[in-house]
């Protein structure tokens, strides 16, 4: 159960990312049909590289991607049938969560939503332009969900930069 467990929460997640790059990557490649203006370019580049950095380095690097790995890892540590079964959205921080991560994650997860459903509305190339910064953002965070995993496995948990986030049991004393 523990094996399967983290297996089950971390690659669930990277298949989640990957069916995200595969859906998006084709509505970016449509962008190759199009003949756009040097400033056109200018913007998908300067926007394709903000991607990079503020999704895929500042978001999955340095926050979602190494806490996602340390709870697959106290997920093994700690399992429990019912966090196994739902592994991924464990490791996402929606179960067994401190409540500040699991506002977080659902603040996060609720701004996304919003922000695909206003991307859907784009007319092409600038839907292109802007799946194509995403679809960058996710390759990186899948890039660094194997990263700490390796350093999971080299460098042990207490290498990797982020707390488990999960809540904290206070013993309270019998009465005397």
């Amino acid at each position: 159960m523990r094996t399967f467990g983290f297996i089950w929460g971390v690659g669930g997640i990277v298949l989640l990312l990957t069916f995200a790059i595969v859906r998006l990557g084709g509505v970016a490649l449509e962008l190759g049909d199009y003949s756009l203006a040097i400033w056109q370019r200018g913007l998908a580049l300067v926007w394709f590289l903000y991607m990079v950095w503020a999704e895929g380095y500042k978001g999955f690097h340095l926050a979602f991607a190494p806490r996602v790995v340390v709870r697959a890892d106290y997920l093994a540590r700690h399992p429990r049938p019912l966090h196994v079964l739902f592994a991924p959205l464990y490791c996402m921080g929606y179960i067994h969560a401190t409540t500040r991560r699991r506002l977080l994650s659902i603040a996060l997860t609720t701004m996304i939503i919003c922000f695909v459903f206003i991307v859907r509305m784009l007319p092409q190339p600038w839907r292109g332009m802007v799946d194509a910064g995403v679809v960058a953002g996710l390759m990186v965070g899948v890039a660094s969900i194997l990263y700490y995993l390796v350093r999971l496995r080299r460098d042990g948990v207490a290498s990797l930069p982020v707390p488990p986030d999960v809540p904290v049991r206070v013993a309270v004393d019998a009465p005397a």
